[in-house]
């Protein structure tokens, strides 16, 4: 008996249920669909850390472990695993809650990681302000 997979406790940067416009004919949802909602949840915690715009300039690892449906609950876990000057570096997770047997049950489907860059309001790499205390805002 396998142990169940369990979401990850922090909330998800991004939550979706894929709809028939983003599969196939049969069901599946396209990779593409997929790498695009990554990168949207990768930029939420690439946005807090640099306080501001960021762009995304590569991503080192995607991996696809299991196709998403139509109708699957897919959750985004985004965090930031390192930074540079101006880099930042955000490990995303991805699962999807589907139902399987009448029971909810979550499987690990996507993991990437993706490289963004503070950028200035011409568009040019800046470096990354001063990290914030736990709790404190600006």
């Amino acid at each position: 008996m396998t142990t169940p997979t369990r979401l990850p406790d922090e909330a998800p940067a991004l939550r979706v249920v894929p709809m028939p416009a983003d599969s196939n004919a049969y069901g599946d949802v396209f990779g593409g669909w997929i790498m695009s909602q990554v990168d949207i949840a990768g930029s939420v915690p690439a946005h807090r850390r640099a306080r501001g715009r960021v762009a995304t300039v590569a991503v080192t690892n995607f991996v696809f472990k299991q196709p998403v449906s139509v109708g699957d609950l897919v959750s985004f876990y985004a965090r930031v695993l390192r930074t540079g000057r101006s880099s930042i570096v955000v490990d995303v997770e991805v699962y999807a809650e589907r139902r399987v047997d009448g029971r909810a049950k979550a499987v690990k489907v996507t993991e990437a990681e993706l490289v963004y860059v503070a950028i200035d309001a011409s568009g040019q790499p800046m470096p990354l302000p001063p990290e914030l205390a736990e709790g404190e805002t600006d």
